[in-house]
C-alpha cells in the first residue's frame, strides 16, 4: 500500500473517537468532521513545492518560502463529501470547489454519475477528491475515472475511514492516485458497511435516515 497515507496525528485519533461513537449528535458530528477535514488538509498538502522570493520585513530582506507549482482544487462527491469542504477551506481559501453527484444503477448495481460541475481550469489543478467513507471503492473509482475522461491527471483521494477492500479496489484501478485517511478499518460487513466504521456518514452529517 505505497500510495496509502494514514495521517495518524492525535488530535485527529481524539476526535475520530468521537465521531464513531452513535451517541454523537449531528451538530457535534458535523463539528467534527469539519475539524478532521482541516488537520488531513495540513497533511495532504505536506509536499507541495514551494518557491523561495524576496521579502522586506520591518527590519530587512530576507528570502522566504511562499507555495508554488499547481493551484488546487477540491471534488467533493456528493453529498457526504460536502461535509469537509469547508474544513478544507480553512486552510485553503483559495481553491476551487466542482462536485460530482452518484448515485448506485439499480440495474447493474455500479454508481452511475448524475451530476457534475468542475472549475473551467480543472485539468491544471491539484484535485482532492472527498468522500467520508471509503467502503467498496466504487464511487471512488468512478470520480476518478470521470476526471480522468476530462482531462484531469493530478489527484488525491481523501477520506476519513476506509476498508481494505476500497483500498486495494482503487489501488488497482488508479495506481498513481495517492490516499489519505485518518483510519484504516477492519472491511465490510455483508450490507457493504464499514466495520466499525461510524454509519451511515451523509445521514450523520445532514441528519437524514
Amino acid at each position: 500500500m505505497s500510495n496509502l497515507f494514514i495521517c495518524d496525528h492525535p488530535m485527529i485519533q481524539h476526535k475520530l473517537t468521537f465521531i464513531r461513537d452513535k451517541e454523537t449528535n449531528t451538530k457535534d458530528f458535523r463539528e467534527l468532521i469539519d475539524e478532521v477535514a482541516t488537520f488531513m488538509a495540513y497533511e495532504i498538502t505536506r509536499e507541495i513545492p514551494l518557491q523561495t522570493i524576496k521579502v522586506e520585513t520591518p527590519v530587512a530582506i530576507t528570502d522566504s518560502k511562499i507555495v508554488s507549482g499547481r493551484m488546487l482544487g477540491l471534488v467533493p462527491i456528493l453529498r457526504a463529501g460536502l461535509g469537509m469542504v469547508d474544513g478544507i477551506l480553512k486552510l485553503i481559501p483559495s481553491a476551487k470547489v466542482g462536485h460530482i453527484g452518484l448515485a448506485r444503477d439499480h440495474e447493474t448495481l455500479q454508481p452511475k454519475e448524475y451530476y457534475i460541475n468542475l472549475p473551467t481550469d480543472a485539468q491544471d489543478r491539484m484535485l482532492i477528491v472527498i468522500d467520508p467513507m471509503l467502503a467498496t471503492g466504487g464511487s471512488a473509482i468512478a470520480a476518478l475515472n470521470s476526471l480522468k475522461q476530462r482531462g484531469c491527471e493530478v489527484m488525491k483521494l481523501m477520506c476519513i475511514i476506509a476498508a481494505p477492500e476500497g483500498v486495494k479496489a482503487v489501488q488497482e484501478a488508479h495506481p498513481d492516485v495517492d490516499i489519505y485517511i485518518a483510519a484504516l478499518d477492519e472491511g465490510l460487513n455483508e450490507k457493504g458497511y464499514i466495520v466499525p466504521g461510524l454509519g451511515d456518514a451523509g445521514d450523520r452529517i445532514f441528519g437524514t435516515n
